[in-house]
């Protein structure tokens, strides 16, 4: 039996939880990374008749329950799961933490690409407005890549508006028409394909972050925690991360 679900479903998550095998693995981490661990807990579930819950989103929403279950904590980025290390100490397992795949900074535009963009110079064009997500594995993402070419002032005039997640930031762009493009991860795109087209930046112009996951001090279930790790660095859960927009 496997369940992997959001943020949103706490109540859901706690009923099954007291229907199921005592071989239990609930894993919490930011919203990025949700689609291909997804993927990869179900197989990983199937294979070996165990449950996996998988629970993404802002920290402050799952928290909580993470401090009372969690087995193991991913981010978004290395300095995510540092950042997370440090306001928890002694909540995770250093020795533990592991990097799966890196994933590749890129630009989203809207369905069709009505401005044209195609570069990170046409960031800089008077008519086009950028939302960007200031935190969330992103920090300092658009301005590591724009100062590579002298494009950060350019690129800083246009930001439109500056939220906290990615999840503010989608909400944004499905809320705001004159929003033009997002610089974020290319594996946003394969949530969002319904409201995005993808313009990939040359690779000398691009960025790439990682993946971390780390076993947490208080889990129950160690050994199965570090089953779960050793198939997420199998080929076959690396061609999941792949076809959800990692390398």
């Amino acid at each position: 039996m496997c369940l992997c679900v959001t943020a949103a479903l706490f109540l859901f998550v706690s009923v099954a939880r007291s229907q199921s095998s005592e071989r239990v693995l609930h894993i919490y981490g930011p919203g990025g990374p949700l689609g291909p661990l997804n993927e990869c807990a179900d197989r990983f579930a199937r294979a070996k008749g165990v449950s996996v819950f998988v629970v993404a989103g802002p920290e402050a929403e799952w928290i909580a329950r993470a401090e009372k279950d969690a087995d193991l904590i991913f981010g978004g980025a290395e300095y995510m799961l540092t950042q997370f290390d440090q306001k928890h100490p002694g909540f995770l397992d250093a020795t533990t933490r592991t990097e799966l795949y890196r994933r590749a900074a890129g630009i989203l535009v809207r369905k069709g690409n009505p401005k044209k963009i195609r570069s990170l110079a046409d960031l800089t064009k008077a008519s086009v407005r950028i939302v960007d997500a200031n935190g969330a594995g992103q920090l300092g993402l658009w301005e590591d890549m724009a100062g590579r070419h002298g494009l950060i002032e350019g690129i800083q005039k246009n930001i439109a508006v500056s939220v906290a997640s990615s999840a503010e930031a989608i909400a944004k762009f499905k809320s705001l028409p004159e929003i033009d493009a997002w610089i974020t991860y290319e594996s946003w795109h394969y949530r969002l394909k319904e409201l995005t087209d993808l313009v990939r930046v040359p690779e000398k112009e691009r960025l790439y972050r990682g993946t971390p996951i780390a076993l947490t001090k208080r889990t129950t279930q160690q050994s199965l925690a570090r089953e779960f790790i050793r198939f997420l660095k199998t080929d076959e859960a690396h061609r999941v991360f792949q076809r959800w927009g990692w390398d």
